[in-house]
């Protein structure tokens, strides 16, 4: 008698057990697909959008490039504060062509890199956001 109390406890316990866990896991999933990012509209890209106007500089390789941006931020606090370090962005982008040479970056493949490496270069010196992409608007290699 003693053995099927023991038994029938560990049995009630294993399905409590059982049941926490499933029930987790369902608020899990279900917390994760209320809080999963939908794609912005164009016109919020466009609120947190900060053109780099054209910059023209030399390459390593004694080519030169004459190249603009688009940069997408997070937010709005985050393009206000991308404004204001202006110059450092430009510097970052100066300083990262002026390391390349010109078959780096001909190609989508070299293009994507750079906006790639810009991206991050750009996000280290931000506090209120990060960017989200950088797009390349006008490229002229010579």
């Amino acid at each position: 008698m003693m053995k099927n109390k023991l038994v029938m406890t560990m049995l009630i316990v294993l399905i409590v057990i059982t049941l926490v866990g499933a029930v987790a896991i369902v608020m899990l999933l279900n917390a994760n697909n209320q809080t999963g990012q939908t794609e912005p509209t164009i016109d919020e890209v466009l609120e947190s959008t900060v053109d780099i106007e054209e910059i023209t500089t030399n390459l390593a390789s004694n080519d030169f490039i004459r190249i603009s941006f688009k940069i997408q931020t997070d937010s709005k606090k985050a393009k206000e504060e991308l404004d204001k370090r202006n110059f450092q962005v430009h510097n970052i982008i100066i300083l990262e062509l002026s390391g390349l040479k010109a078959e780096d970056i001909q190609g989508k493949e070299g293009q994507l890199k750079l906006e790639e490496t810009l991206k991050t270069k750009i996000n280290e010196i931000m506090q209120d956001g990060e960017i989200r992409k950088v797009y390349i608007t006008q490229f002229l290699l010579q």
